[in-house]
Parts: C-alpha cells; sequence; structure tokens
C-alpha cells in the first residue's frame, strides 16, 4: 500500500491559503463594486417612469373626456373593502355606436400616468376614425391618479396596502371597467381590440388570453411576456443593448466596456469623487462612484430602447439614430481625450441634447418608481445579467438571494418568481397559444432590448410575430410622422388588416347568429 507524500497531503491546504491571501490582497473585482446597485437599477426598465413627463414637445391635440370609474379593491375576495376612482380617458367622436357595432379600442395603461401614454400613442387615435372606434384609454391601479386609500402616500405605505398592486387586480379593473361602459351604452355586442405597449402590450396579451369573451384581439407591442424564470437568457437585454452600440461603432463599444473600470479607478483615489463630479458636470458631489455608473447605465438601456430612425421627445428630446450620434461623440473626440471625458461627451446627448442643461441631476426619477419596484419585488421578477464578453456592462450574474434580501429589505416582501407563468403561462409557449390561443399581435423592432424576451416567430395563424430589424421600443404605436420609414408603414399596414380581418370576422358571426 502506497502512502501520500507530505506534500500531496498539504497541497490542498497550501492552495486554500494562497487563494485566501489572493482574495484578501486583490482590490475588489469590477464585477463586485457594481453587484449591489439599488432596487431600481435591478427591476426590470421600462419607459413609464418618464410618465410624469405629460407633454411631449412636439404635442399632439387628442381630445379625450377625463372620467373616473369606482373600482373594487379586491376583485377577488368578497371582503368589504374601500372602493378606489380609477381614472380613464374616452373618446367617442368617432364611435359609429352600438346599432352598427361600432369597435371600443381599449389601451391597457402601464405604470405610470394614463395621459402620458395616450398622448404617445399616436396609433390608436390615427387609426380609430377608419373603423369608427371609441378609445378608452384607462389608467393601472395605484399610478397617476389612480390611487386606492385615497392618497400615494396611504396606497404606497408598507406590504399590506400594496398588496392590491399586481398584474390580475389590473386586468380585473380593466375586464370590470368596459363590460360595466358597454352595458351602459348599450353596446353588449360591440367588439374590443386592446392595445399595450411594454409593460402594457404584457397586459393587453394576458388580458386576450384571460378575457377571451370580453376582447376579441390584441396587439401587444414590445411585450417581454418570456422575460420570466429561465426562458430566456437573463443576459439578452443587456446583450442587445450592447450589440446596438456595437453595430453603430466597435471602438464605441470597448470605450464604454473600459470605461467602468476607469470610473471605479478614478472613484478611489484622493478626491476621485470630486473629479468625476467635475468631469461630468454634476449638481451636487458624488457620494460613491456606484451613483455615477447606475446614471450611465440608465442612459445606455433608454437609448436602446428609444434608437428611433427619427428625432423624437418621448422621454428626452433625442436626435434620430442617438446611439449613432452618441458613438460619434465617443469616437470623435481629439486623441488624448480621457476615456471619461469622452464617455461624458457622448451621454451628453441622451441627458443635455437640446444644450439647455447646466448641471446634471443623478436622480433623474424625482417621483419614484416605488410602484414598479414593488411588482418587480412580488410576481414581476424578471432576471437580469451582464455577460463577460457579449456586454459592455459589468459583469454580473442574477443573484436571487440578494435580490430577495433587497425586496424584504425595501418591502418587508418575498418575490414569487414562478407565479407569473403560473398564472399567464409561458413555457412552451408555441405549445400553449397554438392551441389556446387567437388573435394575438406581437410587434417587435430588434434594437429594442426588450425583444429579447417576446415572441418572435408565428405561433398560429392568428397568434403572430411583426419582427422589424430596425424597430425600438413599440415604434408602432407612436403617432405616425413624414418621417416614418418605408419598413414601419408597411408594418402599421400589416396591423390594420390583421385587425380588420378580426373584426370583420367578429360581426360577420354576430350577424350570422342574429339572423339564426
Amino acid at each position: 500500500m502506497a502512502f501520500p507524500n507530505l506534500f500531496t497531503i498539504l497541497m490542498p491546504h497550501l492552495l486554500l491559503i494562497i487563494i485566501f491571501i489572493i482574495s484578501t490582497a486583490s482590490p475588489p473585482s469590477l464585477a463586485s463594486r457594481f453587484s449591489n446597485f439599488p432596487l431600481s437599477k435591478r427591476a426590470p426598465r421600462f419607459l413609464g417612469k418618464f410618465s410624469h413627463q405629460i407633454k411631449p414637445l412636439q404635442q399632439r391635440e387628442y381630445r379625450y373626456e377625463t372620467r373616473y370609474f369606482y373600482q373594487r379593491l379586491d376583485h377577488f375576495s368578497f371582503s368589504e373593502l374601500p372602493s378606489f376612482p380609477q381614472r380613464y380617458l374616452i373618446n367617442t367622436e368617432h364611435w359609429v355606436g352600438p346599432d352598427r357595432l361600432g369597435p371600443i379600442f381599449l389601451y391597457c395603461g402601464n405604470e405610470g400616468d394614463i395621459e402620458w401614454f395616450a398622448l404617445n400613442t399616436g396609433f390608436v387615435w390615427d387609426i380609430a376614425p377608419r373603423f369608427g372606434a371609441m378609445v378608452v384609454f384607462p389608467e393601472h391601479r395605484y399610478y397617476g391618479e389612480s390611487m386606492p386609500f385615497g392618497s400615494r402616500d396611504v396606497a404606497y405605505k408598507n406590504a399590506t396596502t400594496l398588496s392590491y398592486l399586481t398584474a390580475e387586480q389590473a386586468l380585473a379593473d380593466f375586464a370590470v371597467l368596459i363590460t360595466d361602459l358597454k352595458r351602459n351604452l348599450s353596446a353588449e355586442g360591440c367588439p374590443v381590440v386592446l392595445f399595450g405597449g411594454s409593460y402594457g402590450g404584457m397586459l393587453a396579451a394576458w388580458m386576450r388570453l384571460k378575457y377571451p369573451h370580453i376582447a376579441i384581439g390584441a396587439l401587444a407591442s414590445s411585450a417581454p411576456i418570456l422575460q420570466f424564470e429561465d426562458i430566456v437568457p437573463p443576459e439578452t437585454f443587456y446583450n442587445i443593448v450592447s450589440n446596438d452600440f456595437k453595430r453603430e461603432s466597435t471602438s464605441c463599444f470597448n470605450t464604454v466596456k473600459e470605461s467602468w473600470e476607469a470610473l471605479v479607478s478614478e472613484g478611489q483615489k484622493e478626491n476621485g469623487l470630486v473629479q468625476l463630479t467635475k468631469t461630468f458636470r454634476l449638481c451636487r458631489e458624488l457620494n460613491r462612484t456606484e451613483e455615477l455608473a447606475e446614471w450611465l447605465d440608465s442612459a445606455y438601456s433608454y437609448l436602446a430602447m428609444v434608437d428611433y430612425p427619427y428625432p423624437s421627445a418621448f422621454m428626452m428630446p433625442l436626435p434620430g439614430h442617438p446611439i449613432r450620434e452618441v458613438c460619434k461623440k465617443i469616437d470623435g473626440c481629439p486623441d488624448g481625450t480621457s476615456i471619461l471625458e469622452r464617455i461624458f461627451e457622448g451621454v451628453s446627448i441622451y441627458y443635455n441634447y437640446s444644450g439647455n442643461v447646466d448641471c446634471f441631476e443623478l436622480d433623474d426619477d424625482p417621483h419614484g418608481l416605488d410602484g414598479w419596484n414593488w411588482q418587480a419585488c412580488t410576481e414581476m421578477v424578471m432576471p437580469m445579467a451582464s455577460s463577460k464578453d457579449a456586454s459592455m456592462f459589468p459583469t454580473y450574474n442574477f443573484n436571487y438571494t440578494s435580490f430577495k434580501e433587497e425586496c424584504w429589505k425595501e418591502f418587508r416582501v418575498v418575490p414569487r418568481p414562478r407565479w407569473i407563468t403560473t398564472e399567464f403561462g409561458g413555457h412552451d409557449i408555441k405549445t400553449v397559444l397554438e392551441k389556446f390561443g387567437s388573435n394575438i399581435i406581437f410587434s417587435n423592432g430588434l434594437l429594442d432590448p426588450w425583444s429579447g424576451g417576446s415572441v418572435l416567430q408565428n405561433l398560429s395563424e392568428t397568434v403572430v410575430a411583426l419582427v422589424t430589424e430596425e424597430g425600438a421600443h413599440h415604434i408602432d404605436l407612436r403617432p405616425s410622422t413624414p418621417e416614418d420609414p418605408d419598413w414601419l408603414v408597411e408594418q402599421r399596414t400589416t396591423e390594420i388588416k390583421l385587425i380588420e380581418g378580426w373584426i370583420n370576422g367578429y360581426n360577420q358571426k354576430k350577424k350570422t347568429t342574429f339572423n339564426m
């Protein structure tokens, strides 16, 4: 029998000692430096945070009446709970009425003020006259003016008061509202078509599946209904953002990728935070390097979402192809310009394209995202990660344990990451929707980082995917403009034809049933 020598015995222990020495002597990695962003940065990013900017710079006049409908606080219990006023916007100017089975176009309100979504969803307004349609924009509970418990402060007080903020309750609100509205107008036979973008698109698709007797079809634009559990890789979002930059300029992509290390290095220097404050012309002195990292991260992510081919002011005043312009600034700096100075020049396109900003506020969301953070911490758990090679962002993996701890710290709740797929599905989506779904359009532009979590192929003859190479976040729902590229005009034409088919098919069945 051979006995191991002393080296063989001690080798594992020596390795552990060496690893310990290296790990304790080395500075923290970039990933670890930026792995503990606040909850607002780990929650999925939609555009509802900008809904406090009610009026776009180039505002179109959309006429509507503002009304309020008192909703049950909890649709799924019989307890006597206080009701709350749900705001909704309505226009019947072009509606041909119940005798002609005039359709009702209902936009599923997102995580923000409904007036902002109404003003930025020109497609619905543009096509309403063609269809003789009524237009209804109901507001999502706990957002805008639709506050339970009388005020935002009380509604957002704790987990008990926030517990009624769920997608299921919101869909029930829409269903009850439209049912009551149709009854009051003697319009029970009028078909309802759903529209929604982003989270609203998810709601539109889910409502069509959960309430098929209420709505005959849904246009779900930029709706990442598959961004849950392990259905799509968690690094998908940041990979697409990164690819949007790389397609414009590899050197721009590389500069952004290298900038995070430069940011950490500068921040660790004596007076480094002061210098970063000056370099990026911030209105107040930095407390942590991570604050600036979050600010930059937000800019890149939102730039990818609104990388429209024409100038827009959806969130910020931006030029057409804004990522291209950002990269031009980054790449076009004179030789000798530091990485961080290049980054500042580039990000100024996003934060200060108008040139009117003297200094930058890091707190770019003065109204808070507590409502959406609550949803992300309960049922809307959409894992995010950043890969080492394909992403220009710091590398990190989705750590559910840490995420759960943040949610407990913030709201005293434990997330339910599998509930959405239990409630609405998502796994084996092709088989399920092919058998049980119909009349849903999933529209996506591949520049949109949320497209990676959406449906990108036809699932059946009536559950179809419209995918455009150059499209960004629900661009098809935006108002039409003279600058619209041909592919966008064609996409909207296809959507109109599909919606016409749904309505004509419904009306034909109605007439056949009536004649019998």
